[in-house]
C-alpha cells in the first residue's frame, strides 16, 4: 500500500505555481480516497510532438506532473501521435499543417528523451493515444463527436474569433478538443494538467468522462510564462526562449539576464523550491546571489552539477573579473552582410557615431567605415531579430569590449576586426571578415 502525505501537504505542493483548479474541493476529495485507499491518482498530461526541441515554457507542465510524481502517484505522459496529426487549434489564427506519421515519430523521440530529464523514466507511464484511435471504426467515431454540437465548438475562443472574421475552420480542428476529451475516457485519467490556454480542451475531459460513466477528472492548468523579456510568452518565434538542450553556459546566461521579479516568477514554475523557502530567500538573500542560484538549479536539471558548475565558473570569470572566457563561442561575419558605408572623419566629438570608441588616434580626414549594429546582433545570434536588438541597445544592455553602447543611431565604426560582444548577460566573440 503506497504511503501518501497528509492531504494539506500534498495540497500545497501541488498547488505551487497552478493557475486554477477545477475543482480543488473534487482533488482534496480524491487525494483523502487515495490515502484511505493506498490507490494512487492517475494524473495525465498530453503532448503533441509538433517539434523536437523544448524550451523552458514546456516544463512548468512537466514540472507540475513530477510534483504528483513526488507524492507517490501514477503519472502518464500521454504523446498525441494521433491528434498530432490532426494539429492542436489553440492559439491559433489559422489552420495548422498536419504532420506526417515520419514527423510525429521522430519528434516523440525526442520529447521522451527530454521529459526524462525531470521525470523519472521507471516511474512514468508512457503512451500513445494512436493506440485506442487506431481502433476505433468510423461508427465508432461518428457516435463519440455526435456528443456535440457545432455550436458547443464555437464557444472555444480561437474558433469564434477565426468564424467571426471569416477565416476558414476545417472539419478535422473541430474534432481536436474532442479526441483530446476521450484520451481521458481511455487512460481514466483522476487529473488532467494542462496550460491556461488549454482549458476549453481539459474540460471536454470532464464532460466525456461524465457521459462514459466515470468520475470526472479534477483540471489543473499552469500558467503560460514570459521569455527573458518578461513581456511575451516564451516562445522561439519571439527569440525570447530558453532551449533545454542549449549548452549550459548558453542556458545560464540567459537566466541571469532576466529580471529580478521574473527570477522570482521562475524559482515557482520552473523549480521544485517551496514557498516558504522562497520567501525566506526573498527576504534574506541578495537577488544576485538568488539568480546564481536559479541559473545553477536550471542548468543542472537539464545538464547535470557538473556542467552547472563549470557554468557558474565561467560566467563570474566574464561578468566579476570582467574576463573573457577562453571557450566562449566566436561568430563570423561578412562584413558585407554589415556594411553600411565610408564617411569621412571629422574629429567631431558630436558625431553619433563616434559616441563609444576612441577616435583620438584617427586622423581627421581619414574614411572610417560604419556597421549597422542591430544586424552583427542578430547574426551572431544573441537576439531573435533585428528589431529585438533595436530595443537591447535603446536598453542599453549591448557592450563591446566592455564598454556600454550608446549610440543615437545604429551605423557605427567598430574597434577592430575581433571583439567581444555582450547582450545582457550572453557573451560572443565576433570577427569581420571581408
Amino acid at each position: 500500500m503506497a504511503n501518501f502525505p497528509p492531504v494539506e501537504e500534498q495540497l500545497a505542493y501541488i498547488k505551487k505555481g497552478a493557475a486554477e483548479i477545477i475543482r480543488e474541493s473534487e482533488l482534496r476529495e480524491r487525494l483523502q480516497n487515495s490515502i484511505r485507499t493506498g490507490t494512487p491518482l492517475r494524473v495525465k498530461a498530453g503532448f503533441d510532438p509538433t517539434a523536437p526541441d523544448l524550451h523552458l515554457g514546456h516544463t512548468v507542465l512537466i514540472r507540475k506532473l513530477k510534483h504528483f510524481q513526488d507524492l507517490g502517484h501514477t503519472v502518464i505522459f500521454l504523446i498525441g501521435d494521433f491528434t498530432g496529426m490532426i494539429g492542436d487549434p489553440t492559439g491559433r489564427s489559422a489552420t495548422r499543417p498536419p504532420l506526417s506519421r515520419a514527423d510525429i515519430e521522430r519528434n516523440a523521440e525526442t520529447y521522451k528523451a527530454q521529459v526524462f530529464k525531470i521525470l523519472d523514466p521507471h516511474k512514468t507511464v508512457v503512451d500513445f493515444n494512436s493506440r485506442w484511435f487506431s481502433k476505433m471504426s468510423v461508427e465508432d467515431f461518428i457516435r463519440l463527436v455526435a456528443k456535440f454540437t457545432v455550436s458547443q465548438m464555437l464557444e472555444r475562443e480561437d474558433f469564434h474569433k477565426r468564424f467571426q472574421e471569416e477565416k476558414p475552420i476545417h472539419m478535422h480542428e473541430l474534432l481536436y478538443p474532442v479526441c483530446q476529451g476521450y484520451d481521458s475516457v481511455a487512460l481514466q485519467a483522476d487529473v488532467e494538467l494542462g496550460g491556461t490556454d488549454q482549458k476549453f480542451n481539459l474540460l471536454m475531459g470532464r464532460v466525456l468522462q461524465k457521459d462514459y460513466g466515470q468520475p470526472s477528472q479534477i483540471v489543473l492548468t499552469t500558467p503560460i510564462i514570459e521569455g527573458t523579456d518578461g513581456v511575451q510568452k516564451m516562445s522561439k518565434s519571439y527569440g525570447n526562449y530558453i532551449g533545454i538542450n542549449e549548452p549550459p553556459q548558453e542556458i545560464y546566461g540567459k537566466v541571469m539576464s532576466v529580471s529580478d521579479e521574473l527570477m522570482w516568477r521562475y524559482y515557482e514554475v520552473l523549480t521544485d523550491v517551496s514557498l516558504d523557502d522562497i520567501g525566506r530567500m526573498k527576504r534574506d538573500e541578495h537577488p544576485m546571489e538568488a539568480k546564481k542560484r536559479l541559473a545553477r538549479k536550471i542548468v543542472e536539471d537539464f545538464h547535470g552539477a557538473q556542467a552547472a558548475g563549470q557554468a557558474a565558473e565561467t560566467w563570474a570569470r566574464q561578468f566579476q573579473k570582467d574576463e573573457v572566457p577562453e571557450n566562449v563561442e566566436t561568430k563570423t561575419i561578412r562584413a558585407s552582410d554589415v556594411y553600411v558605408k565610408d564617411v569621412e572623419y571629422r574629429a567631431d566629438p558630436a558625431a553619433p557615431y563616434y559616441t563609444l570608441f576612441d577616435m583620438s588616434q584617427v586622423e581627421p580626414g581619414t574614411f572610417i567605415s560604419l556597421f549597422r549594429l542591430d544586424k552583427i546582433i542578430s547574426a551572431v545570434n544573441l537576439s531573435g531579430s533585428n528589431s529585438e536588438a533595436v530595443r537591447k541597445l535603446k536598453e542599453r544592455a549591448v557592450r563591446i569590449d566592455g564598454n556600454v553602447v550608446v549610440v543615437n543611431q545604429l551605423a557605427t565604426p567598430l574597434p577592430s576586426k575581433e571583439f567581444a560582444l555582450n547582450v545582457g548577460r550572453r557573451l560572443r566573440k565576433v570577427r569581420i571578415v571581408k
